[in-house]
């Protein structure tokens, strides 16, 4: 693989997908031994670095913006995985329509494929106040912040006299 003719990352990693593709057996039997990253991996590396997001912090929460854009409110999934990392993902598929139509494509530049980000949540997240709203493919997640803990009292103890 010539890494010099890859343009950007995202080339590079087509090239590995096609790689992976081209020598699939001989890439499950050395894949433990010379650490080449899975096709799974590789895939949401390129899912992930394809999704712009915007992370804003209020002073009550945190909010987190993504563009999905072509995917139904139905079709994105909003989970915490490992009790501290959000993972936002969605898939848009090729419209079914066009192909059984008998009609081809003569250019397509619009991203069909998997959607996919993952943010490592602060430890003042309440991971129980999580809501998420889709609209006009635009993913807005909300992650409301844990009340900061109050300072510890000091404890008064009581002197009796012997």
């Amino acid at each position: 693989m010539d890494l010099r003719n890859a343009g950007n990352f995202f080339a590079v990693l087509e090239d590995m997908l096609d790689l992976a593709e081209q020598e699939p057996e001989k890439s499950r039997n050395n894949n433990r031994n010379n650490n080449h990253p899975s096709r799974a991996y590789v895939r949401d590396a390129k899912a992930m670095a394809a999704t712009p997001a915007d992370v804003v912090e209020y002073p009550n929460a945190y909010v987190f913006v993504v563009d999905m854009p072509g995917i139904e409110a139905g079709e994105i999934k909003v989970q915490v995985e490992n009790d501290n990392v959000l993972v936002l993902s969605g898939e848009r598929r090729r419209e079914e329509e066009i192909k059984e139509s008998g009609v081809k494509y003569v250019r397509m530049e619009r991203r069909v494929g998997k959607f996919m980000r993952k943010f490592v949540l602060p430890e003042n997240a309440n991971l129980d106040a999580i809501s998420a709203v889709a609209k006009d493919g635009v993913l807005t997640v909300r992650v409301e912040k844990l009340p900061p803990p109050e300072p510890k009292r000091p404890k008064t103890i009581h002197v009796n006299v012997a």
